[in-house]
């Protein structure tokens, strides 16, 4: 859906500086309570972390390069981005949906988590502040184009903008579109152009 409109809304800009909120205090709630009770161990919570912190936006830029250069890998990517990732020795949680949403030039995808900060950490590592803030979960639904500028990128008119709101079960990533001009690019040329906001649709792939 395009959520574009034009009447008012809250244009508080996309800020980095919230205190935590509800979900992330009950997160350390229950781990503190779990370690208390002997269920898990501060050294479990110190290896997931270690886990989490060797995922970066680098795994999805790796998804995304095959996909540009590999139309068969492509069409299993967009398929099954599980069974995909798993090619590439990416593991998504078995629990999570993981699905890539391709860019056209007819249509943008934007992702947004509106209840918390669901993100595909598997493929992006941990989200940025502003991705779990209040103004960026609001606002992108009500006004993607508005907050897409504030990102510095402006999506024609004559384009979908399509919100995509990320789940505990179900996680998105976006598949930019390639750039012209890159048709002679190395992998690792092109992986350098393939950054996290591109791949969370607030940003375009550009040389």
């Amino acid at each position: 859906m395009d959520n574009h409109h034009n009447h008012p809304h809250d244009h508080s800009p996309i800020q980095e500086d919230e205190q935590p909120g509800y979900y992330e205090i009950l997160e350390i709630t229950i781990r503190e309570l779990l370690i208390e009770k002997g269920i898990i161990g501060s050294e479990d919570v110190r290896k997931q972390i270690e886990v989490l912190d060797s995922r970066s936006p680098v795994l999805g830029s790796k998804l995304v390069v095959k996909a540009w250069k590999d139309p068969e890998f492509k069409k299993r990517l967009l398929a099954n981005g599980n069974t995909a990732a798993e090619e590439m020795g990416i593991t998504i949680y078995d629990d999570t949906a993981f699905t890539v949403l391709e860019d056209t030039p007819s249509v943008h995808h934007m992702i947004v988590c509106t209840l918390c900060s669901c993100y595909p950490r598997a493929v992006l590592g941990l989200p940025p502040d502003w991705y779990k803030s209040k103004q960026y979960r609001s606002r992108a639904i009500k006004e993607p184009r508005a907050v897409l500028a504030e990102f510095g990128t402006i999506i024609p008119d004559d384009i979908q903008v399509i919100i995509n709101d990320s789940t505990a079960n179900q996680r998105y990533m976006v598949l930019p579109l390639r750039p012209a001009g890159t048709e002679n690019f190395s992998d690792e040329q092109l992986e350098a152009i393939v950054t996290r906001d591109t791949m969370i649709g607030v940003s375009i792939c550009s040389i």
